[in-house]
């Protein structure tokens, strides 16, 4: 099933006030530089937000943000569930830990978050890396997801050709002196990027190139970004996601992790993003039929580009999972 919408209507930019605003006549999260609630895990401080009543509904935001991102959605679907919002680690508020990121960190950390501050089944919602974190958590846990929501999420479909693994000979030139000096460039040339991907100009210059209506892109959102890549370890954070997990994620292809899956799946897809266009999710309901695919006329961030449409499709599926598992009961 799939659904189509027409372009969201244009919004009044507001002050920053403490994130005290509201968007056509939605409340916005409060913006707290503190944070919000803190949990430990596996030693490592972890940052999430709690709202609301009911079934719960956990939101994963993308790569650079925060769950302050979700501040135009928890306030609503927290007027029907138990909202939480976590921050992953190495970003927002949560530790900038100095390990080896890989897909399975964040898999292992919402599933740890599911059983010790959730509590019970959940439905996992999830933007670009946040999508991507959702599935393979799905796939890991299904006892506890009771169905997966992606915005224009991340993941790749495997290669049906595959890779050679080359030489012995080719391997040991590429660890003892090919790598030891790329890591040497990489540091110097991803050092300097990350210094000026921090800087509040760039950072509203790439947000306003991915969101169709920029209207959103406000100082609220720039410093959601921007304040915790202030931290001393932000920067070695971003190295090593830059040059491992984000060029190692072939190792977990979206065709094995949908393969594993088990629940409903919705699609919330912003045709309009100009990295991860609409064929993607069309891919995915076709590998993974149990699928709902809404269309957006919006770019990567839907979800706080047009928060009301996003909001009433989302509370609209999650209302037809609980109608499905009312039946079943019968």
């Amino acid at each position: 099933m799939s659904a189509s919408f027409a372009p969201s209507p244009s919004v009044i930019k507001g002050f920053f006030k403490s994130g005290d605003r509201r968007l056509n006549g939605m409340d916005q999260l409060p913006y707290k530089p503190e944070g919000y609630n803190f949990w430990t895990w596996k030693g490592r401080k972890v940052h999430y937000v709690e709202q609301g009543h009911g079934q719960p509904v956990v939101l994963i935001h993308g790569f650079g943000a925060s769950a302050f991102h979700w501040r135009y959605n928890i306030p609503e679907l927290a007027k029907k569930y138990k909202v939480y919002a976590i921050d992953l680690l190495g970003f927002g508020w949560s530790e900038k830990a100095i390990i080896e990121y890989d897909a399975t960190i964040w898999r292992d950390q919402v599933s740890d978050f599911m059983k010790e501050i959730v509590k019970e089944p959940a439905v996992l919602v999830g933007n670009s890396l946040g999508g991507f974190a959702a599935l393979i958590t799905a796939a890991y846990l299904p006892q506890q997801v009771l169905g997966v929501a992606l915005l224009n999420s991340a993941g790749q479909f495997g290669n049906l050709n595959g890779q050679s693994n080359g030489s012995d000979e080719e391997t040991i030139i590429k660890k003892f002196i090919i790598n030891p000096l790329k890591e040497v460039f990489q540091r110097i040339v991803l050092g300097f990027l990350f210094w000026q991907a921090k800087q509040p100009a760039r950072v509203e210059k790439v947000l306003k190139s991915v969101y169709i209506d920029p209207s959103n892109v406000d100082d609220y959102l720039v410093e959601s970004i921007t304040r915790p890549a202030g931290d001393p370890n932000a920067g070695e954070v971003y190295y090593r996601l830059m040059t491992r997990f984000m060029t190692n994620q072939s190792k977990y292809t979206l065709d094995s992790i949908l393969s594993k899956l088990s629940c409903p799946l919705l699609l919330l897809w912003g045709d309009l993003d100009p990295w991860v266009g609409p064929a993607k999710a069309i891919r995915i309901k076709e590998f993974y039929p149990n699928t709902t695919i809404v269309n957006l006329q919006a770019g990567h961030c839907p979800h706080d580009e047009v928060p009301e449409i996003v909001n009433s499709a989302l509370l609209d599926w999650l209302s037809s999972l609980q109608i499905e598992a009312s039946l079943q009961a019968l």
